[in-house]
């Protein structure tokens, strides 16, 4: 990508946001951009990063078995009575609803209704079980009281899973699956989650987990053991019978080491049992030629929450002007390096061009800083604004086949050929 190409000035960075500074940055930069309450439209960076984030969930659940489907956004009122929920969403005002001279018609605020009627036509006999289908694409939750952003917004890019199987300890092997798959897509993005105990709540079923990554901008409260790496939600303990699923549920006995810590909520996973296939007719053909109902598992992930997540993690603060960009986990980074020659110095700008040039045949994302009348200074502050890895400046310093690296989140600088260059960042 040129620099020159996008538009881009530069930004002077003033008031972010104490609480969320690495959003705040997204938005004072245009990278983010806020149409209204819990609505946004994302840049080119942000949203090649979501959608890195998406690649990794995508090749991940596939590996894990899971297959992905895409349901409609908006959906007929009539999958949502027929659950017993429509009124209940209706009600409190979570669910945005349309009026038509062909109906009524709801933005879909999760997926169980909708997978069911999926997975009725396709799953009629034990021969097809088990199953598990997925989706990432958009959810719409009339929020009223929005918070942190992309944290909890109106609209929001979710996965969304749900595993079919034949009995309880089949829905249970499904669900340890998925619970890997969610640990390893988070490693790769970067994050470091901690899978807790839940309360399954509204969603009903027998067990559930949450994925919490620990953050002060977080509005859960959680209690966690250093010693075990185990947490549990503090609703678990509003529960009349909580030690006694603690115990037979997690094996957990003693709660007296678990101190309270404050974090942030990236996926769920839930046990549903038969609850949602009695209440819509999901059943097949069991082997004795009967109809069965569906158990059920339903799973997770907040793509836009951990996109948000990602920046406020990835956020770099200068010891003079605090927040002052990111450094991008190099797993979902757009862009690996950003090329500024000094634009005075014609011979140097033509090498930054063949090494530009270079990269992109090596498949290796690059960004050229071709501005004309922006200092060397102001480009080297926009690498961090747009979180790309490493920065390499081509200026009066740059001598023969030697360029100076900088990886931008540990602050080390190391000479390096062209071809050390293409091996490092590939």
């Amino acid at each position: 990508m040129k620099l020159s190409q996008t538009g881009m000035g530069t930004t002077k960075l003033s008031n972010i946001d104490e609480m969320y500074p690495g959003q705040s940055i997204l938005l004072q930069t245009g990278q983010l951009v806020q149409y209204g309450a819990g609505i946004f439209a994302y840049g080119t960076i942000p949203l090649i990063v979501k959608r890195n984030i998406e690649k990794i969930i995508v090749e991940t659940l596939n590996k894990y078995g899971c297959i992905e489907v895409s349901l409609p956004i908006l959906q007929p009122d009539i999958i949502w009575k027929n659950s017993g929920r429509y009124d209940h969403y209706v009600n409190d005002g979570t669910m945005l609803i349309t009026e038509s001279n062909k109906g009524n018609f709801c933005l879909a605020p999760t997926a169980e209704e909708a997978m069911l009627e999926y997975a009725r036509e396709k799953l009629k006999s034990y021969k097809n079980l088990p199953a598990t289908y997925y989706q990432i694409g958009e959810k719409f939750r009339n929020e009223i009281r929005t918070r942190g952003y992309l944290l909890r917004g109106k609209a929001f890019t979710m996965l969304d899973a749900y595993s079919f199987d034949k009995n309880e300890k089949e829905m249970a092997i499904a669900y340890e699956n998925v619970r890997d798959a969610f640990l390893e897509i988070f490693e790769k993005i970067g994050l470091k989650v901690i899978p807790i105990v839940a309360d399954n709540g509204a969603m009903g079923g027998k067990k559930s987990e949450e994925f919490m990554l620990i953050s002060e901008q977080g509005e859960d409260k959680i209690l966690y053991d250093e010693q075990t790496k185990m947490g549990l939600n503090t609703e678990i303990l509003e529960r009349e019978d909580y030690q006694e699923y603690l115990k037979q549920e997690y094996g957990i006995e003693d709660i007296s080491n678990f101190k309270e810590i404050r974090t942030m909520e990236l996926g769920h996973i839930f046990q549903l049992g038969t609850r949602y296939s009695e209440m819509m007719n999901g059943k097949y053909i069991n082997q004795e030629g009967k109809e069965s109902p569906y158990y059920m598992g339903c799973y997770g992930i907040g793509v836009s929450r951990t996109l948000a997540a990602v920046y406020e993690q990835a956020l770099i603060k200068d010891e003079k002007w605090g927040p002052c960009g990111f450094a991008l986990p190099k797993s979902i980074a757009p862009y690996m390096v950003q090329i500024v020659p000094k634009m005075e110095n014609e011979e140097k700008v033509n090498l930054a061009k063949k090494l530009y040039e270079t990269l992109q045949k090596e498949n290796i994302n690059a960004i050229l800083d071709d501005r004309e009348f922006v200092t060397m200074g102001a480009k080297m502050k926009d690498c961090k604004i747009l979180g790309t890895p490493y920065l390499l400046v081509i200026g009066d310093k740059q001598e023969g086949d030697k360029f100076e690296l900088e990886n931008i989140a540990t602050g080390e600088r190391k000479l390096v050929t062209q071809n050390e260059l293409i091996e490092i960042l590939k």
